[in-house]
């Protein structure tokens, strides 16, 4: 670590006795002289040079500043550099942590805030420093930050995981394990997800509403409220923000829950696939009813001492005889679930009526369940419990995130706060001479600061999580591509809330002019698309893939169309 650091730091003050020259006169701009002729460099040489009236101003008093093109593009790779490690130390450090305490309050509050902190502390510092003058042309930058970070994740890294993970796809679908033989078959080879990560893209579209808030001045074309609206946005956006840890916090119970609830629902598609094969006949009509004289016979059957009603023994016996190799089940709980949902009478026994009544529930829940059902053949039931049990999978797959069991935790918990930190400080330290490097480039070569922030910037502060997306992607399973795909909405939701939030703060409080309406349009057009085309199927074929690459060339043209042929800005 530190011997990545120091080398960096010492070309650092090295270029701080070259990025800037001094001159004899005001009105002369050739250096002191060694007695030798010097020819005045050309006009192309002077791409390197400062010319004698451009001044920089150096970060913090000691760090280099250049007003040439070269010299702060130097100066921007170093910064840029210095964010992803940052942003390294504080991926590194996070995981090692959430190993250590689990998720809860640690993955769920703390962590999300964390991954999000490099691209807060390059907004927040776009326009804080200056005058307000200053600041308004800088916080473009941070803006050019905020939407960049969220097209690049959503676009080039949501498009590469498709075509790194992509696997064979079955007949129904779905993407195969670690089976890559169509090569790159635009239909035949894909990615599949679980439904958990379609509600992170859903939670994910949520996440944009403080975007249009903020924007109603403009749509409306109201010459005030401006201010009223950045508030408000500013409250939904914390709002959003606290809620949307809480959910993080309190996830594991969730999926606890949730599990639970998965291995009920194949407990139940058990029992309606061990009747069906047992009567040889079928539970529902050609039409798609009940067969209530078959559940009738069902509930006689069940009803061993005769007695016209079934009791929670009388249960437990059917759950006995019904095997059930495939999950971990508890007779008496799941009898017990049973009992509390057939015997509305809460008498403690079920009846006929109530017996018929909660198997026809059941039945029009795997109706739900079951995808083109059809004529409601035999195979009905079966199906019904083959889709329960990839359900109860992925749930058990979700939820198995144990606390891994480490030797000398507090050293690991030392070695994890202690990369935190210094992540924290890398960031703080260097994110101020980063938006000014970027400032000063856009000076010397006439290219918007949007369009430098927009490209280049997420590129250093998304570094860690592009890398470890990809590596969750290559390893070609449906876990994996799930876990992958979470992570990048996951963090377009923090970038939308927190950093929105952050930006808005700082725009409110200098009051500063709220003038992006290109820049929040592509924000919502990128959110928007790719979040309803991952809330709707959990599939993308390798066809899917360009429609993500082609939004990032389409983002930074509408920009631009926008803001300098129409004159948004």
């Amino acid at each position: 670590m530190a011997k990545t650091l120091y080398p960096l730091l010492f070309l650092i003050l090295l270029l701080a006795g070259v990025a800037n020259s001094r001159f004899i006169t005001e009105t002369s701009s050739d250096l002191i002289s060694d007695g030798i002729r010097h020819v005045r460099p050309s006009s192309f040489l002077r791409i390197g040079l400062p010319s004698v009236t451009e001044t920089c101003d150096q970060t913090y008093g000691f760090l280099p500043c250049t007003t040439t093109v070269i010299g702060n593009l130097f100066l921007i790779l170093v910064y840029g550099f210095l964010m992803f490690r940052a942003a390294t130390y504080l991926s590194h450090g996070s995981e090692i942590l959430l190993q250590v305490l689990g998720p809860g309050i640690i993955g769920g509050l703390f962590l999300p805030v964390i991954g999000a902190l490099p691209d807060a502390m390059l907004i927040l510092v776009s326009g804080l420093s200056g005058s307000k003058e200053t600041a308004q042309s800088q916080v473009l930058i941070g803006m050019g930050l905020l939407s960049g970070s969220t097209v690049m994740l959503l676009t080039i890294l949501w498009g590469a995981c498709v075509v790194i993970g992509k696997c064979d796809l079955s007949e129904n679908s779905t993407a195969i394990d670690m089976k890559d033989t169509k090569r790159f078959s635009l239909t035949g080879s894909g990615v599949t997800t679980d439904f958990w990560t379609s509600y992170a893209a859903r939670i994910m579209v949520i996440s944009v509403v403080p975007f249009i808030i903020v924007q109603i001045p403009q749509i409306f074309k109201l010459s005030s409220g401006s201010r009223v609206a950045i508030l408000t946005s500013l409250i939904i956006s914390i709002v959003f923000l606290l809620s949307y840890c809480l959910y993080q916090v309190f996830q594991p119970w969730i999926q606890r829950r949730k599990l639970a609830y998965a291995k009920h629902k194949h407990v139940i598609s058990g029992i309606l696939r061990h009747w069906q094969k047992s009567t040889m006949g079928k539970l529902l009509t050609d039409a798609g009813e009940p067969n209530v004289d078959l559940i009738e016979k069902l509930f006689k059957r069940v009803d061993q001492d005769k007695n016209e009603h079934l009791s929670k023994n009388e249960i437990s016996a059917l759950l006995i005889g019904i095997t059930f190799e495939e999950i971990d089940l508890d007779e008496d709980d799941a009898a017990k679930k049973i009992m509390e949902e057939f015997d509305t009478s809460l008498d403690g026994n079920i009846d006929e009526a109530e017996f018929v009544k909660g198997i026809t529930k059941w039945l029009a829940e795997a109706r739900r369940s079951v995808p083109n059902p059809g004529r409601y053949s035999s195979k009905f039931a079966s199906d019904f419990h083959q889709k329960t049990r990839e359900e109860y999978d992925v749930v058990a797959d979700k939820s198995d995130e144990v606390v891994e069991d480490i030797d000398n935790p507090s050293w690991i918990i030392f070695k994890a706060v202690l990369l935190l930190l210094l992540g924290t400080v890398v960031a703080a330290v260097f994110a101020d001479p980063l938006v000014d490097a970027v400032d000063n480039f856009s000076s010397a070569t006439s290219i918007p600061s949007f369009f430098i922030s927009f490209i280049a910037m997420p590129l250093a502060t998304n570094s860690s999580e592009a890398v470890s997306a990809i590596i969750f992607a290559s390893r070609k399973k449906q876990r994996s591509a799930s876990l992958t795909f979470s992570e990048i909405y996951g963090a377009v939701t923090m970038n939308n809330i927190l950093c929105l939030a952050v930006f808005l703060a700082l725009v409110y409080a200098r009051d500063l002019t709220w003038d992006f309406s290109a820049e929040v349009l592509v924000i919502l057009i990128v959110s928007i698309v790719m979040g309803l085309f991952g809330s709707f199927r959990t599939t993308f074929s390798l066809w899917t893939c360009f429609i993500a690459f082609l939004l990032y060339p389409f983002s930074l043209a509408l920009v631009y169309v926008l803001d300098y042929v129409f004159g948004w800005s």
